[in-house]
């Protein structure tokens, strides 16, 4: 009877992992808060349209974005952490916090992200599209996250990223106080892992879905593939040379 509830249970969580993972495509889809009407036409928030409205849509935008990119690569935890904390007696919402503690260091992350956009647009390093107008600022942007993809910081959070079993016997806490403070620390070493590797959309396109979609799918291998380390450390020297080829063409 445990069994079958564990499962009915599981199923469940799975179910509403994937609701909130399509909703927020869904959003981004739609292109909700990056667009403006004008003369009966969709176009793009431009420079000057920063108000505290735009700033607030702006955010939002971040924080489905983050969710629809790292909400996948969170799974694996977030459904062992609610296998084993139904096995413990925990109350049955405690995944649900877990979750959202995992969520509110994205948000936070992506309040950053909204100043740095802002400052960016400012100093016209952003076009309208929101992406890189300057070859050598989309060049230094690569390079420092392929340095950063080889650095040891970057691995030991990837390694708690990629270990759900060894982060639950590492830093468990009862209760869903517990539940929260460890999806706050689960979050923590996500952003610790992939923060460089959000600035590329800087480079790409904040609207830029096809960038989007890509960068997504290699945070979801380099978490969950076999190999993953060396698939990080790979793609780094890969993005370091990029952003050298840039750079040396300015000079060409």
């Amino acid at each position: 009877m445990l069994e079958g509830a564990l499962r009915h249970d599981r199923i469940v969580a799975v179910g509403a992992l994937l609701a909130v993972v399509l909703l927020s495509w869904a959003y981004l889809l739609s292109g909700a808060g990056t667009m403006q009407e004008m003369d009966g036409m969709l176009m793009p928030m431009s420079q000057s349209s920063w108000t505290a409205g735009h700033a607030l849509l702006m955010l939002a935008m971040w924080v489905v974005m983050m969710t629809a990119m790292m909400l996948p690569s969170a799974a694996p935890m977030i459904l062992l952490y609610g296998t084993i904390a139904r096995k413990r007696g925990t109350a049955a919402f405690a995944q649900a916090v877990f979750a959202l503690g995992y969520l509110v260091v994205w948000a936070s992350f992506s309040m950053i992200a909204v100043v740095l956009q802002f400052a960016l647009e400012k100093a016209a390093l952003l076009s309208p599209m929101m992406e890189a107008t300057s070859m050598a600022f989309a060049g230094t942007v690569l390079i420092a996250a392929g340095v950063y993809q080889w650095l040891p910081v970057k691995q030991v959070c990837l390694r708690r990223c990629r270990s759900p079993l060894d982060f639950v016997m590492l830093h468990w806490r009862e209760g869903t106080g517990g539940a929260f403070a460890m999806g706050l620390l689960h979050g923590a070493y996500c952003v610790g892992c992939c923060w460089a590797l959000m600035l590329l959309l800087f480079v790409g396109g904040v609207m830029n879905l096809a960038w989007i979609a890509g960068l997504a799918l290699f945070i979801l291998v380099e978490k969950l593939a076999p190999a993953g380390h060396w698939i990080a450390r790979a793609a780094g020297a890969l993005l370091a040379g990029w952003g050298m080829f840039v750079l040396l063409s300015l000079r060409a």
